[in-house]
């Protein structure tokens, strides 16, 4: 047997021997025959080329080759050990991790209150880092651990494992007192949308998609880099925006804000929650998947 393919059973073994003295004892705490160990303990003779151990007074006595051996293979075991410990329990209360995730601004609005109040009671150390990344750049960023999670719509992701958390539709929100709220009987038609200047956000590609869809981008006065800027502005002027239903609803007052009832192309959409395959059985992860699922699953559905 070639020595650089030692099995790590035999230096279990070794390491049995050593500690008990006895091939039988050593046997016995493994779970091995006395037969299996005695093969397995010449195998690794063989392998090393030296007795290793010598009975003498009813024990099996290290030769000076097993005894450096045994000090490189014990402590390695005992950290092989702790390692395999670690990665079959979590305690989310003395965890001192930091949780990175792709979202964007409104992600943030809608996700992060929730998550907040419930994570740090129960991980008060875990430290939470969020950041908006191109779309192109999450796969691999989840790929190689520089962020644990990405959440938001993100139809363009392929090849992570997810879980949908929300479902949601795009809504056209204006000022309380916009001549269209209060015109508006029923339903707001195409030809009423077209009548209206917009503002929209350059990272929401989605909202943009649908101003083309409809024919109304020749109508957008202004793209912004970030959404929370879009509030004031609506509140102040004659111009509408599209943005998430279910945000407008939860952040925006309804006595200065309205949302106007039309019928958008491919509106509902999904906030799903994506990783990579790599990280799926760390203890951590998925106590934080749990923990995410829990808040958020089926809502808004």
């Amino acid at each position: 047997m070639n020595r650089e393919s030692l099995d790590l059973n035999l230096l279990r073994l070794f390491e049995a021997v050593y500690r008990l003295g006895s091939v039988s004892l050593a046997a016995e705490a493994l779970g091995l025959s006395q037969p299996a160990a005695s093969q397995g303990l010449t195998r690794l003779r063989l392998t090393l080329g030296d007795a290793l151990f010598v009975r003498a007074h009813g024990r099996m006595r290290p030769t000076l080759r097993a005894e450096r051996l045994a000090g490189v293979v014990q402590p390695s075991l005992t950290a092989i050990q702790d390692v395999l410990k670690e990665e079959d329990t979590f305690d989310p209360s003395h965890s001192k991790m930091t949780l990175r995730m792709h979202m964007n601004d409104i992600g943030e609005a809608r996700l992060l209150p929730e998550l907040m109040a419930a994570l740090h009671p129960a991980a008060p150390g875990i430290r939470v880092h969020t950041t908006p990344l191109p779309h192109g750049e999450i796969a691999d960023a989840l790929e190689t651990g520089a962020i644990h999670f990405a959440l938001g719509f993100l139809p363009s992701i392929s090849g992570t494992e997810r879980v949908e958390l929300l479902r949601d539709r795009y809504a056209v929100v204006v000022r309380a007192g916009h001549p269209m709220a209060s015109a508006a009987k029923g339903k707001t038609t195409i030809q009423d949308l077209r009548k209206l200047e917009y503002v929209a956000v350059r990272s929401h590609s989605e909202t943009l998609r649908i101003l083309q869809q409809l024919g109304l981008d020749g109508r957008l006065v202004l793209t912004s880099a970030h959404f929370m800027a879009l509030p004031a502005i609506i509140a102040r002027t004659d111009l509408a925006v599209v943005m998430p239903q279910a945000i407008a609803r939860r952040f925006l007052d309804a006595k200065r804000y309205a949302l106007l009832p039309a019928d958008l192309p491919r509106s509902m959409f999904t906030v799903s929650m994506h990783w990579s395959r790599r990280f799926e059985a760390d203890p951590a992860l998925q106590w934080i998947r749990r923990l995410f699922v829990g808040l958020f699953e089926d809502k808004g559905r």
